[in-house]
C-alpha cells in the first residue's frame, strides 16, 4: 500500500511541476513572486476546508454543505459586528456558528443513521438559505484593518492565510496518522461494522469528524469575507466542488478507507495553479472546466493502471510451474478446465 501512495504522490507531484512549466510558457506574470504568493491566498481557503474532508471520505462519508457553512458563518460575524459587537467576538461567534452546523451534519448522520449525501445535500441549502435571509440579500462591507489583515497581511512575507493552512496541515496530519482515532477513520472507511463490533466508538468519531468540518468551514469563511472585504450570503459558491475534486485528485477513494493529506495539499496546489496559470493566458472560464476536468481524469486513471498492472503481476508470478513427465507438461487437476480453455484459443 505504501508503494502505491508512494506511486500516486509521484504522478501528482510531476503533474504540478510539468503544469508549472506549460503555464510559465502560457504568461511571463505566472512565475513571480507576487503572482504565486498571490495564488497561495486562494489556495488556503480550499485547502484549509479539504483537510476535515480528507478525512470524512476516507470513513466513507462526504460534506457538501461546506461552502455554506462559510456564507452562514461569515454572514453571522458581520450581521453582528453591524449591530455594535467587537470585531473580534463576533468572530468568534461566527466561528461558534459554523462548528454547530458541522456538528449538526454530525449528529444526524451518526445518531439517526441518515447517509451523509443526504444530509449535506439538504444543509446546503438550508445553510445557504439562512444566510441569505438574514443578508436580504445585501452584503456586510466596511470591516476593520485589524480583521481585514487576516485575509491581506503577510507573515514574514507569507501571506496570513497560508500560514494557517500550514499549521493546520500539521495538525492534521499529527492527527491523522499519530493518533489512534487516525488510524480508527481508515478502519471506518475499511469496514465500520468489525469497529464497531470491537467496540470502537464509531459514531463519536463521525461526530467529531463533521464538526471539525464546521469548525474549519467557519474559520475559512473568515479568511474569505477578511480577502474579498465583505460578508455575504452567495460567499465560496461552488467552494464544496473545488475542495472534494482536489481530494479526489489527491489520490482519497470515494469509496472509503484510503488517502492521504500530502496527496490532498498536491491536488490543491495543481487545481490553484491551474487557474491562476489559465486565467492569466486569457483562457476562456469554459474551456479551464474542461481542461481540469481531463487533468482529473487523467490522473485518476492513472492510478487505477498501476496497482492493476502490479496485481496482474503478482498473479502471473504466483502461478505454479507445470510438473514435467516423460518430457510432456502435467497440468494439476484442478487447472485441467484452465487448461482446456486455454488450448481453446486460436
Amino acid at each position: 500500500m505504501n508503494i502505491r501512495l508512494l506511486w500516486r504522490e509521484r504522478v501528482l507531484i510531476g503533474l504540478l511541476i510539468s503544469s508549472g512549466v506549460v503555464l510559465a510558457l502560457l504568461s511571463d506574470v505566472f512565475l513571480t513572486p507576487a503572482n504565486l504568493l498571490r495564488a497561495t491566498r486562494y489556495a488556503a481557503e480550499i485547502g484549509l476546508v479539504a483537510l476535515p474532508m480528507t478525512m470524512i471520505i476516507i470513513s466513507r462519508g462526504i460534506d457538501l454543505s461546506v461552502a455554506s457553512n462559510m456564507a452562514l458563518s461569515a454572514m453571522a460575524m458581520g450581521l453582528l459586528w453591524q449591530r455594535g459587537l467587537p470585531i473580534w467576538p463576533a468572530v468568534a461567534i461566527g466561528v461558534v456558528t459554523g462548528t454547530l452546523a458541522g456538528w449538526l451534519n454530525g449528529w444526524v448522520i451518526a445518531r439517526v443513521r441518515v447517509p451523509a449525501i443526504v444530509v449535506t445535500l439538504a444543509t446546503l441549502a438550508v445553510y445557504r438559505g439562512i444566510a441569505t435571509g438574514l443578508s436580504g440579500g445585501t452584503g456586510i462591507l466596511g470591516f476593520p484593518e485589524s480583521f481585514l489583515a487576516l485575509g491581506a497581511g503577510t507573515v514574514a512575507g507569507i501571506p496570513v492565510q497560508t500560514v494557517i493552512w500550514i499549521a493546520g496541515i500539521v495538525i492534521a496530519a499529527v492527527f491523522l496518522t499519530r493518533t489512534t482515532n487516525g488510524r480508527y477513520i481508515y478502519g471506518i472507511g475499511h469496514n465500520e461494522t468489525a469497529l464497531r463490533f470491537s467496540g470502537i466508538a464509531v459514531d463519536r468519531i463521525v461526530l467529531g469528524l463533521y464538526t471539525a468540518s464546521g469548525f474549519v468551514a467557519a474559520l475559512a469563511g473568515m479568511i474569505y469575507a477578511a480577502r474579498v472585504g465583505t460578508a455575504k450570503s452567495n460567499a465560496a459558491a461552488g467552494y464544496e466542488l473545488s475542495i472534494i475534486t482536489a481530494v479526489v485528485l489527491g489520490g482519497t477513494s470515494l469509496a472509503g478507507g484510503e488517502g492521504t493529506l500530502v496527496g490532498t495539499v498536491l491536488g490543491v496546489l495543481i487545481l490553484t495553479i491551474l487557474q491562476n496559470g489559465l486565467t492569466l493566458a486569457r483562457v476562456p472560464a469554459a474551456m479551464q472546466d474542461v481542461l481540469i476536468g481531463t487533468v482529473l481524469l487523467a490522473a485518476v486513471l492513472t492510478y487505477r493502471e498501476r496497482p492493476m498492472r502490479k496485481e496482474v503481476s503478482a498473479q502471473s508470478t504466483s502461478q505454479p510451474a507445470p510438473r514435467r513427465a516423460a518430457g510432456r507438461a502435467m497440468s494439476d487437476p484442478e487447472n485441467t478446465l484452465a487448461a482446456g480453455e486455454e488450448r481453446r484459443k486460436p
